[in-house]
């Protein structure tokens, strides 16, 4: 397998919103997200109340936006995605964590892909499948709109309970999964490889922009540590960021099952050795 690049830079709260569009032209963004199709913003918000390292950041999404508009990609075809889980309200978290007025300020529309009016279907894989279809057997559901977008993640630099570190990878669990997908946890490795099958199959594009400026450390993705990193991170390929991310954090990526998993099934590069 080629080597994988992913772009990390040191950052200041003086120059983080320029820094993002710098690190993602590093990554080369404008080649792996095609501008004649829209763009799907999967914005990160694990609680609704704002808490370090916990959600995406505005000046994570500002730089991002801004980069993308920079670029050439229209506003009109940026779409912020906001799912909800049991636990949060999404609504709610987008105003405490500032996303509203940036999304306002440059034009950008959101989806909250739980409401009535958007269309989930029955998605059949093509790849084979590790548990998502022993999980689902009446079919695998996702939201039609995905399918022929590009899917930008915002996910930050944080450890999670269930597997270990989260990023790009876990940032597309509650994209493309409804509220029942806690029937996966007991799973969730193996779920979270499936769900990158799945993306590289209905997106056209996919990239993650990751903020460390401050990472999170303990139980996450809430009850966390906050640590002062000022780092972030871009990357087309989900696995080398996060692998990336959990070599940061102090972790041997190939020891956390989805990074191996993923990296052993060719859907990105898990070994830093491999990673530019």
């Amino acid at each position: 397998m080629a080597r994988a690049q992913v772009a990390v830079l040191r950052t200041t709260p003086e120059t983080v919103v320029e820094d993002f569009g710098r690190l993602m032209r590093l990554a080369n963004f404008t080649a792996h997200l095609p501008k004649e199709a829209p763009t799907i913003l999967k914005i990160n918000i694990s609680w609704h109340f704002y808490y370090p390292a916990c959600s995406t950041t505005p000046w994570q999404l500002e730089g991002v936006i801004r980069a993308l508009l920079e670029e050439g990609y229209p506003a009109e075809n940026l779409i912020a995605a906001q799912n909800r889980t049991v636990v949060v309200n999404p609504e709610t978290g987008a105003v405490r964590n500032h996303h509203v007025p940036v999304l306002e300020q440059y034009g950008v529309r959101t989806v909250w892909l739980y409401k009535p009016d958007v269309k989930w279907i029955v998605y059949e894989p093509k790849s084979p499948m590790l548990v998502l279809d022993k999980i689902f057997p009446d079919g695998i559901t996702i939201p039609a709109f995905f399918i022929g977008r590009n899917a930008l993640h915002l996910p930050t630099l944080k450890t999670h309970v269930f597997t270990t570190t989260t990023g790009a990878m876990k940032n597309a669990f509650g994209g493309l999964l409804r509220e029942n997908r806690h029937w996966c946890h007991a799973h969730i490795h193996e779920t979270l490889v499936d769900l990158l099958a799945i993306q590289k199959e209905i997106h056209p594009g996919l990239f993650a922009v990751m903020d460390g400026t401050i990472a999170g450390n303990g139980p996450g993705p809430r009850c966390m540590k906050p640590v002062v990193a000022n780092l972030i991170l871009a990357s087309a390929d989900q696995v080398a960021i996060d692998a990336v991310a959990a070599r940061l954090m102090g972790f041997d990526p190939l020891s956390i099952g989805y990074l191996r998993l993923a990296h052993e099934r060719g859907l990105g590069v898990g070994d830093p050795k491999e990673i530019e």
